[in-house]
Order: C-alpha cells, then structure tokens, then sequence
C-alpha cells in the first residue's frame, strides 16, 4: 500500500516540527494572551504546551459562539428515552444557565484552582455544571453516577472538593437509582468534608436534604448573579478524571485548559469530520474520558451540536433506538463502544430494524472503548453502508493515539487496526529491552515524548506516580500498556494488554487473535478468551461466548465449529478446545469486558468485583460455567 502524502506530510511535520504544528492548529482557540513557548522542555519529563498563554475553555466552548452571532444554534441536544423526555438548548441558552450557575459556585465560595467533584446522571445540568468549573476556573472531577459510595469517598478525599454537584437519582431502564444516599454515605466514610452540596431535583425520585450542607439546584441558580469567564493559564488543570490503578488507589489524571482546548478542535475537523453547526453523538457517558472529550467540551468547542443520550444499545426501547435518534437530529458522526454494536447485532443480527429509518446524513461510524474485532466492524459497515472507524485511545492521553483521519486524509480501513498513527503520537513497538522490533513483529507498544497536547501532563499532586506509572519502563517513552505490531503499512495492530498474553506451552497467544478468530464465526455476538491453569502446558485458552438471537445450532455443534475455526485461522499451537456458552459477558458500565475478573474465577484466585461493574451477579452466572466445566472450584 502507498504512503498517503497528504498524510505523512501532516505526520512528519508533527512529529520533527511540533511546535509550528501546533501553534498552527491552536489558531481555532480564543485566547486571552498569547504564549510565551508552544512546547516548554525546560522540565523533561514534565513537558507542557503553551506555557504563558491564558484563555477560558468555557468562553471558547460557549460564549465566543454567541458574541459571533449563533446563539440561537442548538447547543445540546437532550434524548431521555428512560424518561420518555426531550429538550433542545441553544447557545444562548446554555450560556445563561452556565453564567447562573457559575454564580451560584462562587456563592458557595468556590475559585480558581478549586475542585469540584460532580456525582450526575447523563442530564444537560451536567454539562452545565462541567462547563460552569471551566468558567471559574475551578478543576472539576467528574465520576460516574452510581459509583459506589467507597469509591467516591476515596475521590473526595483525594481531589478534597469545595462542593460537589449531584443529582437526586439516575435512571437505569429497569430501576432508578437514589444518588443522594450515595453521596450522603460518601461524605460519611471521607475524612475530607466538602462545604456544600447542590443536588438537581429528578421529578422520578426527590431527595432528602440535609440543612446547611445541601442545596437545591434550581433555587440556587435562579437566585445566583450572572459569573463572567476567569482567565486560567494554559497549564492549569481543567478536570481531574480518575482511571483505576493496579494498587487499588485510582490515578487522577490531569486535564489542562490549552493543550486540550487546541487538541480537541484539531480532531473535530481532521479525525471526526464535523463542522460548525453540525450534530455529532458520542453514545457515551460523562463519567468517562468520551463523555468529557466528546459529549461536552470537543463539540461545543468546534460549535458543534451534541447529543446527549440517556438510554441503552438495546432495550430503550429496542435495538433500533440508535437509528431513531440518528435520523431525528441528522447525526452526522456517531461515536460509541465496540459493545454497543456487539449488542444490536446480537439482537438484530440482520439488521432488520436499521431498515425502518432514513439514515443518509450519516458519514461515519467510530468505535472505541475496546478493541473492535473484525466481525463486528465489518457488519456495522456492511448494514449502515459508510465508513467504519475503529480507533485507539486512553483515558490518559484524552483523544485518538491511532485513527483514520477521515476529515483531511482518509486512508483504506483494516478491519481490526485502528488505522496509523494520529499526527502528534511518535507511536513504536519495543521488546523487553526497549530495543525497537521489525514491522509485523509484536511487542510493548510505547510512544516517543513529548505525548502532544491535550495528553495528560501528571496525575492529580503525584508526578512520581506518574513517572513510575508511565515513563519509568522505557526512558525517554511513555508506556501504554497495550501489546500489538506495526505492519508494514504503518497500520497499528492492538492485540491485548501487556499483561493479557496467554502462555501456552512456552508459545505466547495474544487473547486479542483468537478473540479475532471466535468473532468470525456469524452465531458468535461477543466473546472474551481467557488464560486457565493447566498442570501440562502452564496456561489454556478458554473462550467465554455469547451467540446471537438468531443461532440454532446447539451447544455442541457450535463448540465444535469455534473449534475448527481457530484451529484453522491461528493453528494447533494455541491447544484451543475449551468452549462455554454463556448468556452475557461482565462488564465495566464504560462497556470493557472484565477478562482479567474471570480469570480469577476460574482460577480460583483471590478477585475483587470492580467498583465499575455494570451488573455484578453476571459474575455469578460465569463462575457457574466456569465450575461445571471443572474450574472456580
């Protein structure tokens, strides 16, 4: 395959002139005062971009657009089919509630370099409160709502917030969730107090308030004077967002305000091909990475319309909920979890229900979350007839190491490569050694410093975890945590975690290949492949599969073609014969597949259930099927 020139005209100049790379691209931000340098290495490891130069990120994500003239666009687009409710907000609108409620902060005393720990549902005042921290200049952390009351006590006492903002109650499709005896509970187990609370009253469930602590939402912002935008430095933190750590105390990771204001417009043209004005859906959730990049700050920046989506997949009410919403708002770019899409074809396996709507303004596809196998991106892409991107990144780095940039230089799809390397990301594979490999050989997959803005600078006050996390393994690189290759397309291949290889005999097998292979058979809807003990070889693989609705073979013929199949398209050596049919697969809510919790289980090693679960007794349900064939004992 040829080199784009387009493309690797963009990447070089990234990669060997970073800093007239992205002075040019930071021509789409507002600032207050220009910087002194684009890339400051006065620090190294600890590089920053755009060091001297001030802005807010709110005034470029709200109210810049108005002062041009486009405050009646639509801001967000708010689509509740829990709750059977809808609701348009237009610039203008959304620059009232957030000055408002900007206002009622600073009435509880909250400043610039404050936190502000937000507890919320996927409903627009989360949004509006994000983006009133922004206008402050107070560092929000977001976590998901219905996060266990430890889990955000152990959030609260390390960010220490001022106030945090809450919810009464989310709505799941099948139950509501109280989130106010959450907090309350949160508060309790915390050695740190936060001054004030402002809960939003949900009509489904009102909370119990606590005098003093506790105010209402709508009162305070109705009664609050209009804030204005406060000057931040680039470098200062936007959000703190935690991701989980291997010692059980969860890594802040640092947002700043300018290199991720720049990083964010640059992707909405080049990688998401969006315009101004217009609409673009990440089918994700606030509480994670895409939530902040891509349902709040990356659209409004680019002025974009955002959707806002409060449902499920499936469910809400049916498989088809995704189309309905994708021909109600011409959604031109829909992002979401290869999961998702894992889930309607299972319960739409001819995509029957993608017939019933009109769905040409849609461009483009992009999955995320997990690695997309092959099986499922090529049936999206087979049923919805347009480009299907699957593309890497991390909570960490805050937009796309590896994607097919189709705004300026779409390049062909392989299906199961997120595509090459994202201009600013000097992407490698090394071995054990930090020797660099040949092309198609697998190892450590690691990217040069400095990582380009908008990628994490530190973690929240702990620069030696962050070194020891990330930059201690291979000098001068940053280390993120995935295996895979580099062809000799420059096409990047993520196989698994460097820690997810089974070892077979002495031959180690990426769970990502033989997941490849069980994928490619049409009865399989989802599968995850896990390492079992076994006193002969060390390790086997044993695949964990969920079928599709429209499966009728039975339980052993479908074992014995899965078997064929990756005997077939991996070889003998991967020793693969151990097959359980299961009803569904345990998963983080961000929709990540808990391999390692189920290779615990089966190998009756001491596990935890993740705070992050999305339903916890699937992990009974699999540890059944792992004991009636001879594991979980």
């Amino acid at each position: 395959m040829d080199q784009d020139p387009s493309y690797q005209e963009l990447y070089d100049t990234s990669i060997h002139k970073p800093q007239e790379f992205w002075a040019d691209a930071a021509q789409a931000i507002s600032w207050s005062k220009p910087w002194d340098k684009v890339l400051d290495d006065s620090n190294i490891p600890f590089y920053r971009w755009f060091t001297g130069a001030t802005l807010n990120t709110c005034y470029n994500a709200v109210d810049r657009h108005v002062e041009q003239g486009y405050g009646e666009q639509t801001a967000i687009i708010y689509d509740s089919p829990v709750t059977d409710s809808k609701q348009k907000i237009s610039f203008s609108e959304l620059l009232h509630q957030v000055s408002k409620m900007a206002g009622a902060l600073a009435s509880c005393g909250v400043t610039k370099g404050d936190r502000v720990v937000i507890y919320m549902p996927m409903i627009p005042q989360t949004l509006v409160g994000m983006l009133a921290c922004a206008r402050l200049g107070a560092i929000h952390s977001v976590v998901f709502g219905g996060f266990a009351a430890n889990e955000l006590a152990t959030r609260i006492d390390d960010a220490k917030p001022k106030v945090v903002l809450s919810a009464s109650c989310g709505i799941e499709p099948n139950r509501t969730v109280a989130y106010k005896p959450l907090l309350d509970d949160a508060i309790d187990i915390a050695s740190h107090k936060p001054s004030h609370t402002i809960i939003f009253q949900r009509e489904q469930l009102v909370a119990q308030m606590t005098d003093g602590r506790d105010f209402d939402w709508q009162q305070v912002s109705d009664s609050s004077e209009y804030h204005p935008c406060v000057e931040v430095l680039a470098t200062d933190p936007l959000y703190i967002l935690y991701t989980s750590g291997t010692t059980g105390q969860p890594k802040g990771v640092v947002r700043d305000n300018g290199g991720h204001a720049v990083a964010l417009a640059w992707t909405m043209k080049h990688i998401y091909n969006v315009k101004p004005g217009e609409v673009f859906w990440a089918a994700s959730d606030v509480g994670w990475v895409v939530g902040h990049s891509y349902i709040c700050y990356g659209p409004l920046i680019n002025r974009s319309t955002t959707v806002l989506f409060e449902g499920k997949p499936i469910g809400t009410p049916d498989a088809g909920i995704f189309w309905r919403v994708i021909e109600e708002y011409q959604v031109k770019s829909l992002f979401t979890a290869p999961t998702a899409f894992r889930a309607i074809r299972a319960a739409d396996p001819e995509g029957k229900l993608i017939d019933k709507y009109d769905l040409s303004c849609l461009n483009a596809l992009y999955l995320a979350g997990e690695r997309c196998d092959p099986a499922t991106l090529i049936w999206a892409q087979d049923k919805l007839k347009v480009p299907v991107v699957d593309h890497w990144w991390q909570t960490e780095t805050g937009w796309s190491i590896a994607a097919n940039l189709l705004g300026s230089c779409p390049a062909p799809i392989k299906a199961g490569s997120p595509s090459r390397p994202v201009p600013g990301y000097n992407v490698e594979v090394v071995d054990a050694s930090g020797a660099k490999v040949a092309a198609g050989e697998s190892g450590m997959i690691v990217i040069k410093l400095p990582l380009p803005p908008g990628t994490l600078p530190t973690l929240w006050q702990n620069n030696g975890r962050y070194y020891d996390a990330y930059l201690s393994q291979v000098e001068g690189y940053y280390l993120t945590g995935d295996a895979g290759y580099i062809d000799q397309d420059n096409y990047l291949w993520i196989m698994n975690r460097i820690d997810d290889v089974i070892n077979v005999a002495g031959h180690r097998l990426s769970t990502g290949r033989l997941e490849e292979a069980l994928s490619n058979h049409p009865s399989v809807a989802e599968v995850a492949v896990i390492g079992v003990h076994d006193e002969l070889k060390g390790e086997l693989p044993l695949g964990l599969v969920v079928l599709t609705s429209d499966c009728d073979l039975s339980h052993v013929d479908i074992e014995k073609a899965l078997i064929k199949q990756v005997r077939e398209d991996v070889g003998p050596v991967a020793a693969f014969k151990l097959i359980a049919v299961v009803d569904r697969l345990p998963k983080t809510r961000s929709g990540k597949i808990l391999r390692a919790t189920m290779k615990n289980i089966a190998n009756s090693s001491e596990y935890t259930v993740p705070a992050t679960i999305e339903d916890a007794s699937v992990l009974e349900s699999i540890e059944q099927s792992l004991q009636q064939m001879g594991y979980a004992q």
